[in-house]
């Protein structure tokens, strides 16, 4: 029996590393079918009453995601994962993507890409064929009265990569002139949140942290970079925003 625990925990162990992003996305039929692989393993081995734990072995997978509820984890499995941020900012247009008014913002995209695709810290970003994510369909529900929305959907390495760049450089200065472009929103347009490393983000995803971030604020599950949230077991002390961020827009 000790050595069929053995194998049990080997291979269960194992199966959490390699499916860590389907269990945090509680992709369900990842999770069963690991499920079934590690039942499989531990009922053909030659060990010694390894029989009786093959349904353990599937049931030791389930809980660990069930337990975690809406996350889909516990603290000691994230504590042994590496998570990237993930950033979404919707802009509602003042005018159509392809009017004068919106020339200038146009003519600044690619640079302001590229920029950001140099910066220290950055993963990757949502993007189309044309090299931008201006025709990428989202939001449809949150155009309120205006042209329409853009999206851009980002990940980084940390809080401070991506205020890094938000905060410099041609960014900043077409920061300081988005209300010529984009309508000015009460409610929260960008929103922030963990998720495993190397993980890419949907819009169905990032459509979710808004409207969780606009009707609870910010939290663990959609955050901002005035009040950053830590990445799962990391310390509070770990992450900071910055006043200093703020002030230059």
């Amino acid at each position: 029996m000790a050595w069929g625990v053995v194998v049990l925990l080997v291979v269960n162990t194992l199966g959490n590393v390699a499916s860590s992003s389907a269990i945090e996305r509680c992709d369900w039929a990842s999770v069963a079918a690991l499920g079934a692989v590690v039942t499989t393993v531990v009922a053909r081995s030659p060990l010694p009453a390894p029989r009786e734990l093959g349904p353990v072995a599937f049931a030791v997978v389930i809980p660990e995601c069930v337990s975690w509820g809406s996350s889909c984890g516990t603290d000691w499995y994230r504590s042994a994962m590496s998570f990237d941020l993930a950033q979404v900012n919707v802009s509602r247009l003042l005018a159509p993507l392809e009017s004068p008014q919106l020339a200038s913002f146009m003519a600044a995209l690619d640079e302001v890409n590229a920029e950001g695709d140099a910066a220290s810290g950055f993963l990757w970003r949502l993007q189309t064929e044309d090299g931008n994510a201006t025709a990428v369909k989202a939001f449809g529900w949150d155009v309120a009265g205006s042209h329409g929305v853009i999206v851009n959907l980002t990940t980084w390495q940390s809080v401070e990569a991506l205020a890094g760049f938000v905060f410099s450089g041609r960014h900043l200065e077409i920061m300081r002139q988005r209300r010529q472009w984009f309508h000015q929103a009460v409610e929260a347009t960008t929103a922030l949140w963990w998720v495993p490393s190397g993980h890419r983000p949907s819009t169905d995803e990032a459509e979710d942290r808004v409207r969780q971030l606009r009707r609870h604020g910010p939290s663990a599950d959609g955050f901002t970079l005035r009040k950053p949230y830590p990445a799962p077991g990391q310390a509070a002390t770990d992450v900071h925003s910055s006043d200093d961020w703020f002030c230059p827009a």
